[in-house]
C-alpha cells in the first residue's frame, strides 16, 4: 500500500495525496534527484480486477501525448514506470503546476466576475488553439472545472489528459466514452469527439463559473442549458457562451480559432450607439450604427464600428515615427519663409534651386503628413470605400461594389519600383481581376485578424 513518505525508483518520494479513486491515485511526490528536490505530480492505475484495458490504453496514451506537447499551460512529461506493491502499479510522472483548481475556487465561494470569466476563455481558447492545431488535432475532451488549474498571476493551466470518467456500449460495438456528464456534449456520448466537443466543455464550464452551478444543476430546455436568467452579463457574451453549449455540433464555433476571434470580436462593455463618421450621402450619416471597439491582437490601433449593415474599420497611420521629420522641416520652412516674405514675390524673385529645393521640402511633409493619417476602410451591403481626410476633407482612395468581393486574403506585397522597392505585408481584396489592398505594414498576426473580421461581416467562406 502507497503510503507518505514512500520513495519509488529511488528517486520519487511521495508526500500527500491529491486524490484516490478506485484503482487510481494521485500523489504529490518531490525528484530528489534534483537539488534542490522539485515537486512532482505522480499518477497511479493499478493493475486489478476493477481495472480494464481500455483503461490502461488511454493512461498510456496520456503518457504518450504528454511527451508530444510542450506549451506553458501544460504539465510537461517528466517519466514513466511500474511499481509492484502488493497491487502492480503504472505509473506516469509530470511537473507539478502550483494553484488551485476552479472547482476548488468555486467550493470555496468564490464568485468570478465578468472580466474574470473573459481572461479564463481567452486564455484556455488559446491554448485549444494550439491543440486542435496540431497534426494530428489533440482533443482534451475532458474540459471541467476540476481539470483547469488556477496559478500565480491568474495562469490558467490544464491537466487530466485522457482521463477515463464513464464507459458506455453500442450494439455490435465497444466504445470507450470520455467525459463528465454535463460538461460532455451529445457526440461524445456516441464516441465521437471533434474540436468543437472541447468547445462545449468550454462552455459548461463558463456557465458553472458565472452561475456557482454545475451544469447538471441548472435546469435544460431542447437540451439547452438554461442560465441567462441567472446572470448578468453583456449580452453579447450571453450569447457568445450559449453558442459554445448549443446541443448540435453543426451549430457550435467550429474550431477555438473561430471561438476566440468572435470572444475579441465581442466588446467588453454594454453595446452603446453614437453616430459614426462616415462618407456621404448624407441619409448614411444620419444612421445609427452599433459601435463596438477592440485592440487588435499586437496592440495595433485599429477601431471597428459595425452593425449588420455597415462595417467601418480605421487602420492608423503606418509611418507615425516619420512626423518626427516634420519638425526640422517645419523650421526649414520657418526660415525660409522670413527670408522670402512676402511670399508671392519670394517665389518669382528666388533662384530656381532655392526654389526647387522649398518645393521638395514641401513633397516631403504632404508625404509624410499623408502616411501619418489613418485610412478608413467603409463597407456597406452596396459599395466599398476606403478613403483618408486630410484637414479634414475626404479624398476617396478605392472604390468597388460589396457584391464583386470574391476573396479576402493575406500576403506579402512589393510596392516602390527600382532600387527603392520594399516589401509589406497587406490585406487582398480581390474584385475580379483587381486586387485593393489594406493595412499595409501591419504585422502578420493583425492581418489574419483583419481577414477574419471582413471574412465574417461579408459572409465570406
Amino acid at each position: 500500500m502507497l503510503q507518505t513518505g514512500q520513495i519509488l525508483q529511488e528517486r520519487y518520494q511521495l508526500d500527500r495525496p491529491l486524490g484516490k479513486t478506485t484503482g487510481r491515485q494521485t500523489w504529490l511526490a518531490r525528484d530528489l534527484v534534483l537539488q534542490p528536490p522539485e515537486p512532482v505530480v505522480i499518477k497511479l492505475l493499478s493493475l486489478g480486477d476493477s481495472m480494464q484495458w481500455e483503461d490502461l490504453k488511454l493512461f498510456e496514451r496520456e503518457a504518450l501525448v504528454l511527451q508530444q506537447l510542450n506549451h506553458p499551460q501544460i504539465p510537461k512529461y517528466r517519466d514513466s514506470f511500474t511499481v509492484e506493491d502488493r497491487l502492480f502499479w503504472f505509473s506516469l510522472v509530470q511537473d507539478y503546476l502550483p494553484g488551485e483548481s476552479l472547482k476548488q475556487l468555486l467550493q470555496q465561494g468564490k464568485h468570478f466576475s465578468e472580466t474574470q470569466v473573459r481572461h479564463i476563455a481567452t486564455s484556455l481558447l488559446k491554448l485549444l488553439c494550439y491543440l486542435h492545431e496540431l497534426s494530428p488535432p489533440v482533443l482534451h475532451r475532458d474540459i471541467k472545472p476540476s481539470n483547469l488549474i488556477l496559478g500565480e498571476g491568474d495562469r490558467l493551466y490544464l491537466v487530466d489528459f485522457g482521463a477515463v470518467q464513464d464507459r458506455a456500449a453500442a450494439e455490435g460495438a465497444t466504445f470507450t466514452v470520455v467525459g463528465t456528464y454535463g460538461y460532455a456534449p451529445i457526440e461524445q456520448f456516441g464516441g465521437r469527439a471533434v474540436p468543437a466537443s472541447d468547445l462545449y466543455g468550454l462552455g459548461a464550464t463558463l456557465i458553472h463559473l458565472v452561475t456557482g452551478l454545475s451544469p447538471a444543476e441548472l435546469p435544460q430546455k431542447d437540451l439547452r442549458i438554461q442560465f441567462v436568467d441567472r446572470v448578468s452579463l453583456n449580452p453579447s457574451f450571453e450569447q457568445w457562451i450559449s453558442r459554445l453549449v448549443e446541443p448540435d455540433v453543426g451549430d457550435r464555433f467550429q474550431t477555438a480559432r473561430a471561438a476566440l476571434t468572435a470572444l475579441q470580436f465581442e466588446s467588453p462593455q454594454p453595446v452603446h450607439w453614437v453616430k459614426p463618421v462616415l462618407s456621404p450621402p448624407p441619409e448614411k450619416i444620419e444612421e445609427m450604427i452599433e459601435t463596438r471597439s477592440f485592440v487588435a491582437p499586437t496592440g495595433a490601433d485599429i477601431t471597428v464600428q459595425q452593425s449588420p449593415e455597415h462595417l467601418l474599420i480605421t487602420i492608423p497611420g503606418t509611418n507615425r515615427r516619420q512626423l518626427l521629420m516634420l519638425v526640422p522641416i517645419a523650421i526649414a520652412l520657418m526660415v525660409v519663409g522670413r527670408i522670402f516674405s512676402p511670399v508671392l514675390p519670394a517665389l518669382i524673385a528666388m533662384p530656381p534651386v532655392v526654389f526647387f529645393a522649398l518645393l521638395i521640402v514641401l513633397l516631403i511633409c504632404a508625404m509624410v503628413y499623408w502616411e501619418f493619417l489613418p485610412t478608413f476602410v467603409e463597407f456597406d451591403r452596396q459599395d466599398l470605400s476606403i478613403y483618408k481626410r486630410p484637414f479634414g476633407r475626404l479624398i476617396s482612395m478605392d472604390a468597388a461594389p460589396t457584391h464583386a468581393i470574391e476573396d479576402i486574403f493575406q500576403t506579402m506585397k512589393s510596392f516602390g519600383s527600382g532600387k527603392h522597392r520594399y516589401d509589406a505585408r497587406v490585406v487582398v481584396l480581390q474584385v475580379g481581376r483587381a486586387e485593393i489592398f489594406i493595412g499595409k505594414g501591419l504585422g502578420e498576426e493583425n492581418c489574419r485578424w483583419l481577414v477574419r473580421i471582413l471574412e465574417r461581416w461579408l459572409r465570406l467562406g
